[in-house]
């Protein structure tokens, strides 16, 4: 990859629901652990793996009433150890593949805190440098389950900055447009959602803001919403085959792009459109003119 260019690496696997089921935790990281390998042997310098790649916690499972009766999720049925280990065994391959790597998970807080639902950001050294925590969370789970985090996360890989959103985040523009405003090229988005929508909006901030963004969805999923990576300009550059075996979706970000769609959105409607609201065209406004005005005359 040139410096202008950089190879991302989009992965579906299967999300597990049980954050006490020691076999499925251990089978969703070797599975993370598997696609990592196969996403370096690719040449991606960053792979990105779905919310709660490690365990995305049922919400009627982890009540305290029991399933039949959303409550206080019941934390202490997390074998919290095991995630620990899972993550850093995966920290430890990213190191050893020099592979930056963003994985979901839980992440704990200090008792009787609920956790966050969070993003790890690993660097190729196999250091955790970051995380982004769901700011905006749904109805259960700001009243069961999690601890909203409270800002917005940007990194650096080879010159190309990053943002990172969760799930029904992408309902919310303005998360999308303080990224804009942070100068990302490229927001990661990772969902545990079937919605099609989801992948239309993250379209729709391609067009609108005009950087890459990964999405990121389970495997469960794939044949509804697959994972991919969205062009500025908003055409999908890559997504995984429809299905819902463990998949990966690979794309370059090139800043050179000799596709128009993507050098215009880059070099001209971006650029363009920050000045644009930034509303830097005082000389252009009509001031003083009554035609203008007047808004009863033809």
């Amino acid at each position: 990859m040139s410096g202008t260019t950089l190879r991302l690496a989009v992965a579906r696997t299967t999300v597990p629901a049980d954050p006490g089921d020691a076999p499925a935790l251990r089978a969703a990281g070797a599975q993370v652990r598997e696609l990592m390998r196969e996403a370096a042997g690719a040449g991606a310098r960053l792979v990105q793996f779905p919310e709660g790649a490690l365990v995305y916690p049922g919400k009627r499972l982890m009540s305290s009433a029991g399933p039949e009766r959303l409550a206080e999720a019941d934390w202490s049925r997390a074998d919290w150890g095991l995630l620990r280990a899972e993550a850093e065994a995966v920290a430890a391959l990213a190191g050893e593949l020099r592979l930056w790597t963003v994985l979901g998970s839980v992440h704990p807080l200090t008792a009787p805190a609920r956790p966050h639902n969070s993003l790890y950001v690993i660097s190729d050294r196999g250091e955790l440098v970051t995380r982004y925590d769901k700011r905006l969370l749904s109805h259960a789970e700001l009243s069961y389950l999690y601890t909203p985090g409270t800002a917005p996360v940007v990194f650096e890989v080879d010159g190309f900055r990053f943002g990172a959103a969760l799930c029904i985040e992408v309902n919310f523009p303005e998360l999308f447009a303080e990224y804009e405003r942070l100068g990302v090229d490229c927001v990661l988005l990772s969902a545990m959602a079937e919605d099609v929508m989801f992948g239309v909006l993250a379209q729709a901030y391609g067009t609108l803001y005009n950087y890459w963004l990964g999405y990121s969805t389970p495997a469960q999923y794939g044949a509804t919403a697959p994972a991919g990576v969205v062009a500025p300009g908003g055409r999908w550059l890559a997504r995984c085959p429809a299905g819902t075996s463990p998949a990966l979706a690979l794309a370059d970000l090139d800043r050179d792009s000799p596709d128009q769609d993507i050098e215009i959105a880059l070099r001209y409607a971006r650029p363009w459109r920050r000045t644009a609201r930034a509303g830097n065209h005082p000389a252009h406004l009509p001031l003083g003119d009554r035609r203008s005005a007047d808004r009863t005359c033809f």
